[in-house]
């Protein structure tokens, strides 16, 4: 297994392998390693007619093995992408299990004219490549390639590119200043970076614009944690709650964090069934439309009963973490749990 900067520099080189296995959190990241890689073999005139996208939640082996077996057409190689192979998840069904050791065994055989690449986005940051013994097997067989985040002068730059493509006018300072309240997943970044531009409207972006546009990451965790609560994922919703005590040993404000974003949910949820639109909520909780969107969307996976219970759990954690003697990163973890119990 070898990381982004060793692909990248074995690609300079034209150290040049048949196959990739590619794994992440970031697909965005990901899709820079797979253009960078097929890029020098698609530059012929005849890339749409060999290079083979496929799905790899819905292929077939034998879509995959047409697709290799072809003789490129008037080049050296024909390029096969199988995106979101999810069939490298560690533990999947016997569908998964199956084509996994098809095509374990027939990365040993890929035609010389082929470039196979497959990629496989972790489902959290828990999930690494080295615990992953699918992704480890195949290491002996093709390279795996984990794309780790990227260091912070390279971090830097590649959002500075990432603005200069999108016509922005920012100096470097706010480039940074950008990058340190952003979430490190280029798929987000991308996003944040088109919000700013078309707020911008063709003037230089400030400080301030990144401040009123850019939530805090304290704050897309808490969202990102009453979500987990919406989908029942609890262990997770528990490794975020960690991380915020590791960034900040305050658990009143993690508890009113919550609570608070329980009390937007249910004012929307009850402001939709009033006839309320996206712009009323601009107005009454001051934030631009896109975060409205978000918010009504979450609010969508909450009935009313539901939200009244979740805020109810949530004084009661918060008058019990007023107390002395407590475990209090306990309680915040009980709370979590019995998210479960409250009925929709």
């Amino acid at each position: 297994m070898i990381t982004y900067d060793i692909f990248e520099k074995e690609v300079k080189q034209n150290s040049i392998k048949n196959s990739y296995v590619f794994c992440g959190l970031d697909e965005e990241l990901i899709k820079d390693g797979v253009n960078l890689l097929t890029k020098p073999f698609l530059e012929d005139g005849f890339g749409d007619l060999n290079y083979i996208k496929l799905d790899g939640l819905t292929t077939t082996m034998d879509d995959i093995l047409n697709a290799c077996e072809t003789m490129p057409f008037m080049s050296e190689k024909k390029v096969v992408l199988v995106y979101r192979a999810n069939f490298l998840k560690d533990k999947t069904d016997s569908s998964g299990t199956k084509m996994y050791n098809t095509i374990k065994d027939y990365l040993k055989d890929v035609p010389p004219h082929t470039l196979l690449v497959m990629y496989y986005v972790f489902g959290d940051k828990r999930e690494t490549a080295k615990k992953n013994k699918k992704l480890m097997a195949l290491d002996k067989i093709t390279t795996i390639v984990q794309f780790d985040k990227l260091k912070r002068d390279r971090y830097y730059k590649k959002i500075e590119d990432i603005f200069i493509e999108s016509g922005a006018k920012i100096g470097k300072i706010e480039v940074r200043y950008f990058a340190e309240k952003v979430q490190n997943n280029f798929d987000i970044i991308k996003r944040e970076v088109d919000k700013l531009v078309n707020y911008a409207n063709g003037r230089d972006i400030k400080k301030e614009d990144i401040d009123k546009l850019l939530p805090s990451k304290s704050e897309e965790d808490i969202f990102d944690l009453v979500d987990l609560i919406s989908q029942r994922k609890i262990e997770r919703a528990i490794d975020i709650m960690d991380d915020l005590l590791f960034k900040a040993d305050q658990h009143m404000l993690i508890i009113t964090s919550i609570e608070l974003q329980f009390k937007k949910l249910y004012g929307i949820k009850v402001g939709l069934s009033q006839g309320k639109r996206v712009e009323d909520f601009m107005s009454e909780l001051r934030v631009p439309a896109f975060v409205c969107e978000k918010l009504i969307n979450l609010s969508s996976k909450f009935s009313i009963r539901q939200l009244e219970g979740l805020l109810k759990l949530c004084i009661e954690t918060e008058n019990r973490l007023k107390s002395s003697g407590i475990d209090k990163t306990m309680e915040l973890e009980l709370l979590l749990l019995n998210t479960l119990m409250v009925k929709k």
